[in-house]
């Protein structure tokens, strides 16, 4: 598939066995397109987009909130931001965290074994999305870091992604900024989006 925005595939998900997203690949896309179908090339690409089912999961046009609008507000994509497969599979351990509470000018660490459970090496994305629960009208989730991580065939490795302050930078209404509050926060991680896809962990930030 050849696009350069988000195409309801829905119909195609029930005919065909897989779909590349090609997007706009330019000059030597042919031959990028064969390196991936006939197995040179084992893909890693995540989408950096919401693929919905179809136009009527949208909101009207001249709405202009952002409710039921892309992974931030909504859970029903059909491919959701962040998603992504390749010619392996791969299992996202339970992760570690350096410590649970954020103080200002400190960092964590988190750290994410990552398993590559098929016959083929190949490369996943961790993605770190973060909440704030007490922030009823804000996003499901935030997407704050990522972390490519390499794995060999039937190996484990691990993905370590530092955390501070501005990881948890979210839109406050009170003041009309965008800043890192102290209070709690949930931290998820995972292959994508989609809440399927994702763990949790609890982090509280303290001034």
């Amino acid at each position: 598939n050849c696009s350069g925005s988000a195409i309801a595939l829905t119909p195609e998900t029930e005919s065909c066995d897989a779909i590349l997203q090609a997007w706009y690949p330019g000059q030597e896309g042919g031959e990028a397109v064969a390196r991936v179908l006939f197995g040179e090339y084992n893909p890693a690409g995540k989408l950096p987009i919401t693929f919905y089912r179809n136009s009527n999961q949208l909101p009207d046009f001249k709405d202009y909130s952002m409710k039921g609008r892309t992974y931030r507000y909504m859970n029903d994509a059909l491919f959701p931001f962040g998603y992504g497969l390749s010619y392996t599979s791969f299992r996202i351990g339970d992760a570690t965290l350096s410590n649970s509470i954020l103080k200002k000018g400190e960092k964590i660490t988190l750290k994410v074994p990552v398993s590559n459970v098929g016959k083929k090496d190949g490369t996943e994305v961790v993605q770190v999305y973060v909440k704030d629960p007490a922030d009823t009208e804000g996003p499901l989730k935030s997407l704050k870091a990522f972390e490519r991580v390499e794995v060999k065939a039937g190996k484990t490795a691990e993905a370590v992604i530092t955390l501070d302050s501005r990881n948890f930078e979210l839109f406050d209404a009170a003041t009309n900024t965008v800043r890192a509050k102290a209070g709690k926060y949930e931290v998820y991680y995972g292959s994508s989006s989609a809440d399927k896809d994702l763990k949790k962990l609890d982090v509280s930030i303290e001034y």
